[in-house]
């Protein structure tokens, strides 16, 4: 089987970063000794030679000043001078006992040989004002430069005391080799555990990813309801949670649309059907009989009226959820809307003996769509009166405050479980008991009354009781 690789994948980029960070990472550290090493040598020397210098000043003056400089060139492989301003040399090793074997002139006595620096370093102190100086001599005896330093040990115009450091510089060069040849082992063994390393991490973070996108894939071909596993990562677990959240609303989207479809299906069926039997009845049996004719063309415009019923429920539905039906805002009079909204319902009285009772407190002005409240009272009065109890009285109470007005719509019926009661503003939904979705209505009043009240950014809500009815109420701003 050929291996195939995606250059683009997540899994190869991080690895190549990975491996390619290391590999930076030793070529800076090999061109950082191989090149830089002598120089960095030469400055660590020049800084120990002045702090050696600063201690021999701090100690300038004591019984024993001498014998700790012995110690501290033996220690240090240093050789040590001083002397006054008129050329008395004060200290040297040699004066002073020390051994006549030096590192730097290992066969002869520094202090004849280095008599011409010394000089020279001493005349750059004065010339340049400045309270040391140092300098690299190229030592013609060996292969060894030698780092020539200068300072006052003690300036003043009566005793001034001068103090020479010499120390040896080794060659790197064969340092530098070592280290190479180092650092190449170095190298190798670094980018192998990086290779290695960055192919686990790389594994691990795409691994969930792999996951996440085959159950994205069932997600895509209309498995909903799939759950996503996340991994070790928040961000990942993140991920994954958000898509089980969106996965789980899709699969209940679904269902509410195989649903709506169903029971559109089935409401658009039933007055069709009745349209058709009728149209037929009064074809073949009541053509000649006015008065079987008039029953049956009523039941036909009255199947009709609930089609349209439907249809513009439907659209209006679909209007305010896809965002084209926006708010015409302005400020009215909810107690007058109610009062127009109700002498529609004057035959409602008189044929079937239905009493819509409205108590008012104030004018009840608001800030909203007046035509979209209007369809959202109508769609809660509808709702009461096909639910209203025995007495078939309906109330309506308006109530002002500073902030809002609370108008509610309240029947005397059969009531509404609490655990149901979340449900009953989705399309189609079904109470259980004796509540159920009367023939007449279309089963998307509440739905459309929920939508148009979220527009508006009201609060709204029901309350209800098994056997005592139920009351829904909202809230607009003044």
């Amino acid at each position: 089987m050929k291996l195939r690789i995606d250059f683009n994948s997540l899994k190869f980029r991080l690895w190549l970063y990975f491996v390619l960070f290391a590999l930076i990472l030793m070529l800076i550290l090999r061109f950082l000794q191989i090149f830089f090493l002598n120089i960095y040598y030469q400055e660590m020397k020049i800084d120990e030679t002045r702090r050696i210098a600063a201690s021999i000043a701090d100690k300038y003056g004591q019984d024993d000043l001498f014998s700790q400089i012995v110690a501290i060139t033996q220690k240090n492989d240093l050789y040590v001078q001083i002397e006054a301003r008129n050329g008395t040399i004060l200290f040297s090793p040699y004066s002073f006992g020390g051994s006549q074997s030096s590192s730097i002139f290992p066969d002869i006595n520094p202090s004849a040989v280095l008599h011409r620096e010394m000089s020279q370093l001493k005349a750059k102190l004065l010339r340049d004002n400045v309270n040391n100086v140092s300098a690299i001599i190229n030592n013609s005896s060996s292969n060894t430069n030698i780092l020539a330093y200068c300072a006052y040990l003690n300036e003043t115009e009566e005793n001034e005391v001068y103090l020479y450091i010499f120390s040896p510089l080794y060659p790197v060069e064969s340092t530098v080799d070592i280290l190479a040849s180092q650092l190449s082992y170095v190298t190798v063994i670094s980018l192998l555990l990086a290779f290695l390393l960055s192919f686990y991490i790389s594994k691990m973070v795409t691994r969930p990813l792999v996951r996440i996108t085959n159950s994205a894939a069932q997600l895509a071909e209309g498995h909903y309801g799939v759950e996503f596993e996340g991994g070790r990562y928040s961000e990942i677990t993140k991920l994954a949670d958000t898509l089980t959240y969106t996965s789980a609303k899709l699969a209940k989207a679904d269902n509410m649309q195989k649903d709506l479809l169903a029971n559109i299906s089935h409401d658009l069926r039933t007055p069709l059907t009745m349209v058709k039997s009728y149209a037929e009845m009064i074809r073949d049996l009541s053509g000649g009989d006015p008065e079987k004719r008039v029953a049956h063309l009523q039941v036909i415009i009255d199947e009709a009226d609930r089609l349209n019923v439907l249809v513009s429920d439907i659209l209006a539905l679909s209007k305010i959820q896809s965002g084209r039906d926006s708010l015409s805002l302005s400020t009215f009079s909810l107690k007058n809307t109610v009062e127009n909204i109700l002498s529609s319902y004057g035959i409602l009285s008189e044929r079937d003996g239905y009493s819509l009772v409205f108590h008012a407190n104030g004018d009840g002005r608001v800030l909203g769509d007046e035509n979209k409240i209007k369809q959202v009272l109508s769609n809660l009065i509808n709702n009461a009166v096909q639910f209203s109890g025995e007495d078939k009285i309906i109330e309506i109470d308006m109530a002002e405050s500073d902030a809002h007005v609370r108008c509610s719509v309240t029947d005397h019926g059969p009531g509404i479980p609490q655990n149901e009661l979340a449900g009953i503003w989705e399309r189609y939904f079904r109470a259980s008991g004796n509540r159920q979705r009367n023939a007449q209505g279309a089963g998307l009043g509440l739905s459309i009354v929920r939508e148009i009240l979220t527009l508006h950014d009201a609060k709204f809500g029901v309350s209800s009781e098994l056997g005592r009815g139920s009351t829904f109420w909202f809230e607009l701003n003044r």
